[in-house]
């Protein structure tokens, strides 16, 4: 890439001492810096923070292709890798499922929180059952020149803490956060305890937990200026301020940048 700038700008510097660089020239030279530019794919990265082996999910958007994986394995402090594609605009979500095992008696995979109930840690193609933290991605088409667009959701409620942040890119390129743990302040009607017994190990949202127009933002609550924050979703929000808490909590919760070389999707990052 750095060699076909450099000619370009050597064509253009003889063109401004009046020494004519062929059009042609000029267009292969530009189609040159354009495809180079484009080469290097926006890739996500992923780090698991947490005390816990998680186990990690993709989805692709409707219109989008899938990558290379649907799900994998993160042990504590390891990480991993998904290139995004190399041509066209992308979509999809990405989460955490936690309490994974696989059953002795009928050998299917499934997880305490956020399964994609496949039966395998490859999700190929279905989404997480609720309550999850989800990382929301929309790019760019490499060398369009638009913008990115990300965000962490609790619409379908938490499981764990989770950060996504650009790498790279211009314009504001802000991490998008929920570091708190909304399970220790989760109230006592959205609680998800673990089969075991044991503690809280997810906070449903007011919508999966009751179904409600009004909690769920449908029907005669279906617009921004008709269903606004609830009770319930003031403790998301308190919790992870920068989240989306509801469906319309657009305001603080949307963040954007531009050409950024990679994304970084961070499990726990307060741990």
């Amino acid at each position: 890439m750095a060699v076909a700038h450099l000619l370009l700008q050597h064509s253009v510097a003889n063109a401004a001492r009046n020494r004519v660089v062929p059009p042609a020239i000029l267009l292969i030279l530009q189609l040159l810096c354009g495809a180079l530019g484009a080469d290097g794919a926006t890739s996500f990265r992923f780090t698991n923070a947490c005390h816990n082996p998680v186990w990690v999910g993709a989805l692709h958007g409707a219109s989008s292709p899938p990558l290379a994986r649907s799900g994998f394995y993160l042990a504590p402090s390891a990480t991993s890798h998904l290139d995004a594609p190399s041509s066209g605009s992308w979509s999809g979500t990405f989460w955490a499922r936690t309490g994974c095992a696989v059953d002795s008696a009928t050998g299917r995979f499934s997880c305490a929180t956020a399964d994609c109930g496949t039966g395998d840690v490859a999700c190929e193609g279905r989404g997480p059952a609720p309550p999850v933290s989800l990382v929301e991605v929309t790019l760019a088409a490499p060398g369009s020149g638009g913008q990115d667009f990300y965000d962490v959701s609790l619409v379908d409620g938490f499981n764990v803490p989770v950060r996504v942040a650009p790498s790279g890119g211009g314009g504001d390129c802000r991490p998008a956060a929920c570091a708190g743990d909304v399970n220790a302040m989760c109230p006592a009607d959205l609680r998800v305890v673990a089969a075991s017994g044991g503690g809280v190990v997810a906070c449903k949202s007011a919508c999966n937990a009751y179904g409600s127009a009004r909690y769920c933002c449908t029907g005669q609550y279906g617009t921004p200026a008709a269903c606004g924050p609830t009770s319930y979703s003031q403790v998301f929000k308190s919790a992870c301020p920068a989240a989306y808490s509801y469906a319309y909590d657009d305001a603080s919760s949307t963040f954007t940048c531009s050409g950024a070389s990679s994304y970084d999707v961070t499990f726990c990052p307060g741990s």
